[in-house]
């Protein structure tokens, strides 16, 4: 049984994980809606993180550069962060970075980031 609150959020990783962008990007922007309050505070932090990360996958497989890496950072951000699902969703974001813009210096600036998180958070990304 699912946490009816949590549902657009678990569909939203199945969404993107199948490549369903459009879906996945629509689920993203209300996770980021529900776990946000009036004032700009976030009140789901982690899962608001995880909703950037999708927001960044989305952009960078329809050829949006800066709107994936902006999204990729923002998600990385946060002080509370849930390493295992960052983990999954930031190598499918970084998997898009390097197939699609390995030579663009800003996306080999953000794969550098990942990378050093990883040897801050041993397994974080993929080698």
């Amino acid at each position: 049984m699912v946490d009816p609150a949590k549902f657009d959020f678990y569909s939203m990783d199945c969404y993107r994980l199948v490549g369903e962008d459009k879906l996945a990007a629509t689920l993203a922007e209300e996770v980021l809606r529900a776990g946000t309050d009036f004032d700009g505070s976030e009140r789901s932090p982690m899962r608001n993180a995880e909703a950037r990360v999708t927001l960044g996958v989305t952009a960078a497989r329809e050829g949006d550069l800066e709107q994936a890496l902006t999204m990729g950072e923002r998600a990385l951000e946060g002080d509370r962060q849930s390493v295992p699902s960052l983990i999954m969703a930031s190598r499918e974001l970084a998997a898009e970075m390097k197939r699609r813009y390995a030579s663009e210096p800003s996306a080999q600036n953000y794969l550098a980031r990942l990378h050093a998180l990883g040897q801050e958070k041993p397994g974080f990304l993929p080698q």
